[in-house]
């Protein structure tokens, strides 16, 4: 397994729509184990494989939160079936945009269909923190970012703040 470089916004190619997934083989499930010790080395909870270079409709998610876990879930070629009318909000963060939140309204629960690391066909009921992070990582197949949801003035200061914060990390390794 291998860590992963996670691509920060506003680096274009976060913004692609993937393409699905052919078929599950063993260069995908590799993909799966290197983008679940990124993650977690992070560390994060969710994972998108734009994220990390590779604009195909793959997901990671696995959640340790007071005392339940779940996952490690290997999503490929997800699509939301069903969704309930009762949104929530959560403050989100996301790996590809560090130290920065916002709260985003999202569906309650979603039911996700999707092929899992065997490639078989697989349904899935989401709720609470599960389902937000599923979606999280679902738009990110779709090139958006949560920073997307929220309003122009503070995105844009969110965006002003990484492009600086790159701008210094390049500055410091040419010295």
């Amino acid at each position: 397994m291998a860590l992963l470089p996670i691509l920060i916004a506003p680096d274009p190619r976060l913004k692609l729509v993937c393409t699905p997934v052919a078929r599950v083989d063993d260069a995908v499930r590799q993909l799966m184990d290197d983008m679940r010790e990124t993650m977690l080395a992070a560390p994060g909870i969710g994972l998108a494989a734009p994220q990390v270079g590779h604009p195909i409709r793959l997901i990671v998610v696995e959640i340790e939160r007071e005392g339940q876990k779940t996952g490690p879930l290997f999503m490929v070629n997800p699509e939301i079936v069903e969704a309930s009318d009762e949104d929530v909000i959560y403050d989100e963060g996301c790996l590809s945009v560090p130290e920065h939140y916002a709260e985003v309204a999202r569906p309650a629960k979603v039911r996700v269909r999707y092929l899992d690391r065997d490639g078989e066909t697989r349904e899935l009921e989401c709720e609470g923190l599960l389902s937000t992070c599923v979606q999280h990582e679902m738009d990110h197949l779709e090139g958006i970012l949560f920073i997307d949801k929220i309003s122009a003035l503070k995105r844009g200061i969110i965006l002003r703040k990484l492009i600086k914060a790159r701008k210094d990390r390049e500055r410091e390794e040419a010295d």
